[in-house]
């Protein structure tokens, strides 16, 4: 969607936010965008969601500079999900949220000079190789009664407090994420999600790439919805240069996008069942997978590295036998997706570890924005398939798939059943491939016409968006990617307490994060 923003001001904003979510009903904050406006300064755009309507809004916010500082008002009252969405932003172009509880870094060291994001950033301004110091405080930003910027240090752990680190080494954690877990026994106080262990900098190095140099960065975030990522990416692009595309180009992203699905949720099945010490379900949909990365890969020649969308299309058609093999792949596979039911999925063990585990309410999970099977499972209809329609999601038949029990159970079970509707979308289309050109061309040097957009997909884990600020260059100036983990993982701290430490490892598993998602 092409962005118009609100502008409110900033005396007025808080008051106004809070109008467009109590009094408008748009309660799902898909993300905050942190930027660099130029002689406009620093500030946020702000993307909203109203779930009963599913229309979008924008709302563009300036900060207000104080000597050196840039300050915002926190919405974490408003949204719980902001918490660290607004620890980015500040981690990347410091900007103070007056009232956020725990205003550190997110990504980066503590000790890291600079702001990244800030146009005026010199990469000579160095990062050290020495030990990263962690004070056990927070800071707390206000106002005072003289106009002033105060800030107040507060501790993050009281000194009978019991704190162990879950990863970044652990196995469970699924990649480098370090969670500062704080127990009272083996009950969980409270979660402190330590990020940035495979910070990479896409978005700022993105900056100084065309656009077709962007594209490699989407298949190494979640690597596991390479095509969805991918097709957020180009869709953004073409959305903003208006190109139209062929049917032969759609039926083939979406076939491609949900056999990239299967392939996630298979290793997912696997994933589950190893986290909790079941090694044959590992073994059964690792088994299964491989059919899948064999038909993606006779088109693609890529497993896990797909790199086959492209601005204007795909990079090349697919293979003579790829519509054979895929309907013959939909007939292997719906049989198989009981058996992982009936080796593990079905298990009492299973039934005991996963039911009313990592349990979340509908409400707060629209605010912490916890989309795709996870979010599904507490009775939210997110899919972005569904909400906002794109490629051939549209005009074939399929189910999004609801439970309402909130549960790690629930979120398992959602990913069983959307096998099923993946390959029921499948189905439809594979006999169905019109004729047509797999990509149509563009010029060699491509430029954005000058405005912002917001697309997004339905990858495996949730909502994967692209935000694009162009001036009409070859370069965007500003390109933003809305990781899916991000807010899994902040869900984390309130759906934990009171739990024990093995509900930590089963919850993780039921969320299915991926890291370099997350921190990009």
């Amino acid at each position: 969607m092409k962005l118009n923003n609100l502008s409110f001001g900033y005396d007025s904003f808080a008051v106004e936010m809070a109008k467009l979510k109590n009094e408008k009903h748009f309660d799902y904050l898909v993300t905050i965008i942190g930027e660099d406006f130029g002689e406009e300064g620093l500030g946020c755009i702000y993307i909203l969601e109203n779930t009963e309507t599913h229309e979008r809004t924008s709302v563009k916010q300036i900060a207000k500079q104080m000597d050196e500082d840039y300050v915002l008002p926190t919405i974490t009252n408003l949204y719980k999900g902001a918490d660290l969405l607004e620890r980015e932003v500040f981690d990347f172009l410091g900007i103070k949220f007056l009232g956020h509880p725990d205003m550190r870094r997110l990504y980066l060291r503590q000790d890291f000079k600079g702001y990244p994001l800030r146009k005026n950033f010199h990469k000579d301004y160095g990062y050290s190789l020495e030990d990263d110091v962690e004070s056990g405080l927070t800071s707390r930003y206000s106002i005072d009664k003289h106009g002033k910027l105060v800030e107040e240090k507060v501790p993050l752990f009281t000194d009978d407090e019991f704190v162990i680190n879950i990863g970044p080494q652990h196995p469970s954690t699924h990649g480098v994420l370090r969670l500062q877990t704080v127990l009272d026994g083996e009950v969980i106080k409270r979660i402190y999600p330590h990020l940035g262990y495979i910070h990479r900098g896409i978005e700022k190095i993105s900056e100084s790439y065309t656009y077709p140099q962007t594209l490699a960065f989407t298949d190494r975030l979640d690597y596991l919805s390479a095509m969805m990522n991918r097709h957020a990416l180009v869709g953004v692009i073409e959305e903003a240069m208006g190109i139209e595309l062929s049917d032969r180009i759609q039926y083939v992203r979406t076939i491609m996008d949900e056999l990239q699905r299967i392939d996630s949720h298979l290793l997912y099945l696997g994933c589950c069942a190893q986290d909790l010490g079941a090694l044959t379900a590992f073994l059964y949909s690792m088994r299964d997978r491989e059919h899948v990365l064999n038909v993606m890969e006779e088109t693609t020649g890529g497993r896990l590295i797909q790199n086959y969308y492209r601005i204007g299309g795909l990079q090349d058609d697919i293979d003579p036998n790829f519509v054979a093999n895929v309907k013959a792949l939909v007939a292997y596979l719906k049989p198989m997706i009981q058996e992982y039911v009936d080796v593990f999925g079905d298990n009492v063990i299973t039934h005991q570890r996963f039911e009313k585990i990592g349990y979340m309410d509908k409400e707060n999970i629209i605010s912490y924005g916890v989309t795709g099977a996870s979010g599904r499972a507490s009775g939210w209809a997110n899919d972005v398939r569904k909400n906002h329609p794109y490629a051939m999601y549209d005009k074939v038949e399929w189910e999004q798939v609801l439970r309402t029990e909130g549960d790690s159970m629930a979120r398992y079970m959602n990913r069983v059943d959307e096998l099923y509707q993946s390959l029921h979308i499948i189905e439809q289309l594979i006999d169905n491939i019109p004729e047509g050109e797999y990509y149509i061309k563009q010029k060699p040097i491509i430029k954005v016409p000058e405005g912002q957009w917001y697309f997004s997909c339905e990858g495996s884990r949730g909502e994967i968006g692209v935000y694009l600020d162009s001036k009409g260059d070859k370069s965007p100036y500003r390109l933003k990617f809305r990781p899916m983990g991000l807010t899994l993982v902040a869900a984390m701290n309130e759906m934990l307490r009171g739990e024990k430490i093995a509900d930590l490892i089963t919850t993780g598993a039921a969320l299915d994060f991926v890291i370099p998602d997350i921190d990009r």
